[in-house]
């Protein structure tokens, strides 16, 4: 059985600058180098415009330093059907500059999510979301029709193959919001990108066991792993003083592998019974300027390290 290989994202990095470097850009090549110093093999895209976006030259810096190109994280407003022909357009810009810098033995992925953030009061409550507060049935078509059409795009313009990011502070955190977006598209076209740490948080998850059952429950569709962990305690916190989603992750909500509620080694062990083969991403979401990045993409791999990946 091939084995699992590990990426990390721009991310983890903050994507912007962050401290010690005294306000200094993070660049793409600076990021790319700590991530191979640090033991990662792959890596995401980032924001449009952090990494090259010509192919010969995203290739460029991939191959100078064997990193192979995981996926892309494309948010689009797909309840507002207004906003889905730029969404197509985005996704499709994305595809094919991800196709032109393919690895031979990897199938970049376009993962999909929503414009996370935009809506003030999924932000306000990110990890106690009631279903007050989502869409309705018409919502709903209107939101996976959407999908469909992107992902659709992305196939017909690519062959690339396309996941969908469950992510809090957008209308799919929710253990059953995912459900509603599996049901309302076609597995032909679309799979799911199982973030962790969004999920933990996402569903109320203290002790891991949520998380667990979640990978189980949507098995069936999962194409890509995203490991993130979820730090219970501040998630309780968060719950209880009110936080929004941005108060929550520049809080740490978002801990490092191996200090929260998720439990890697049975996700793991999971993974492997299942046959997966993919690319796990680690992804530890931090605002610019938290942290030291390095280190913790460090600690991270580490840890990933006692589960033999």
């Amino acid at each position: 059985m091939a084995e699992i290989r590990v990426g990390n994202a721009p991310c983890s990095w903050g994507s912007l600058e962050f401290e010690g470097l005294g306000g200094q850009p993070l660049t793409c090549e600076r990021m790319l180098d700590e991530l191979v110093e640090t033991g990662y093999c792959g890596t995401e895209l980032g924001d449009w415009g952090f990494m090259p976006t010509e192919p010969a030259a995203l290739r460029a810096v991939l191959e100078a330093r064997g990193v192979v190109m995981v996926g892309a994280f494309v948010p689009v407003r797909f309840a507002d059907a207004a906003a889905h022909a730029a969404g197509t357009e985005a996704a499709v810009r994305v595809a094919r500059l991800l196709a032109g810098a393919a690895a031979p033995d990897h199938a970049p992925m376009v993962i999909l999510a929503d414009d996370n953030g935009s809506v003030p009061a999924r932000t306000a409550n990110a990890g106690r979301v009631t279903p007050a507060l989502g869409l309705d049935d018409a919502g709903w078509a209107v939101f996976c029709q959407g999908v469909e059409a992107v992902s659709r795009a992305v196939r017909d313009a690519t062959g690339l193959p396309v996941g969908f990011h469950h992510h809090c502070a957008g209308y799919v955190e929710t253990p059953d919001e995912i459900a509603a977006l599996l049901r309302g598209t076609s597995p032909e076209l679309l799979g799911l990108v199982f973030d962790t740490g969004h999920y933990a948080f996402g569903a109320g998850d203290r002790d891991g066991a949520a998380t667990r059952e979640g990978l189980d429950r949507f098995a069936g569709r999962i194409t890509h792993m995203h490991y993130k962990d979820c730090e219970p305690e501040v998630a309780a916190r968060a719950a209880a003083e009110g936080w929004d989603y941005f108060q929550s992750v520049g809080n740490g909500v978002f801990c490092e592998l191996g200090k929260g509620c998720v439990d890697f080694p049975a996700t793991t062990e999971e993974l492997r019974r299942r046959g997966y083969t993919g690319f796990i991403t680690v992804e530890q979401d931090v605002l610019p300027g938290m942290g030291a990045p390095k280190e913790s993409a460090r600690r991270n791999r580490e840890y990933l390290k006692t589960l033999g990946l």
